[in-house]
């Protein structure tokens, strides 16, 4: 470890116990600890410290039982009703209690309730914020199907680009094309909450089924809802090598390794 420390939810994401996001949310809700103290947001673990989680001790780039951990990449059918969470506050069943898995693993990404399909779920920490940070433009496919014929003037809208004013910003222009009278299939660069949902909304159109298709180069395939696989060996080398450019940091951490005068990575 750095002689300076690293960050507290980078410490977590990359002993393979959850996201940085749900790294964050674990520390303002009071259950990391370093040296048997509360963290707070921000904070930095230095060498020789000690952390907790919900009262397990962890260390960096090792899993909850002390040992380096194995990488595990999965592909996940999520079916409606289960929701992408690692969080024990929400009562619908999460997406870790499906799977089951025997290692410590969580989704990357959400896809809300009410959504099925693709979902990668991981315990390494850096894949993840690299996957999901939306200015490393990774793509994901959905197809969606809507209460009343999509036409051709709703497509190119929803290629152009649609101004969200809940959320006051206008969705970058992506590929879309009809796939059946009431369908169609959309490929975004950017996760906004509930994206493809309000673009509907806003063009009035209401979602009746969404389903995510591909993550990059992962495909849903014939995976059954609740089921799931591991990544090829050719699917996770080439998904490594689109990775390669990418960043895991976030844009305020990337504008403080700039002043630092440090490389991103």
């Amino acid at each position: 470890m750095d002689a300076n420390g690293i960050r507290l939810n980078k410490y977590l994401s990359e002993a393979g116990i959850c996201s940085r996001r749900e790294a964050d949310r674990l520390i303002e809700t009071g259950k990391v600890k370093i040296d048997g103290q509360a963290a707070v947001p921000g904070q930095k673990v230095l060498p020789g410290q000690s952390v907790t989680v919900k009262g397990r001790s962890v260390s960096a780039a090792k899993g909850e039982t002390g040992h380096k951990a194995e990488p595990v990449f999965l592909a996940v059918h999520k079916p409606r009703g289960v929701v992408c969470t690692t969080s024990d506050k929400d009562r619908a069943p999460n997406i870790v209690d499906l799977v089951h898995y025997p290692v410590r693993i969580y989704p990357i990404g959400r896809l809300d309730k009410e959504s099925e399909g693709l979902i990668l779920m991981t315990n390494q920490g850096d894949l993840v914020n690299k996957i999901m940070r939306s200015g490393n433009a990774h793509e994901k496919e959905y197809l969606v199907k809507v209460n009343r014929p999509v036409t051709d003037d709703f497509i190119r809208k929803m290629r152009k680009g649609v101004t969200l004013s809940e959320l006051d910003v206008t969705t970058k222009p992506c590929f879309a094309e009809k796939a059946g009278e009431k369908a169609f299939r959309i490929v975004l660069t950017q996760g906004l909450n509930r994206q493809i949902r309000r673009m509907c909304t806003q063009l009035g159109f209401e979602v009746r089924m969404l389903k995510r298709m591909r993550i990059m180069n992962i495909e849903l395939g014939d995976l059954k809802p609740g089921a799931y696989r591991e990544l090829s060996r050719r699917e996770y080398h080439q998904m490594k090598e689109s990775l390669k450019s990418s960043t895991s940091l976030s844009y305020q951490e990337q504008k403080k390794e700039k002043s630092d005068g440090r490389k991103i990575k």
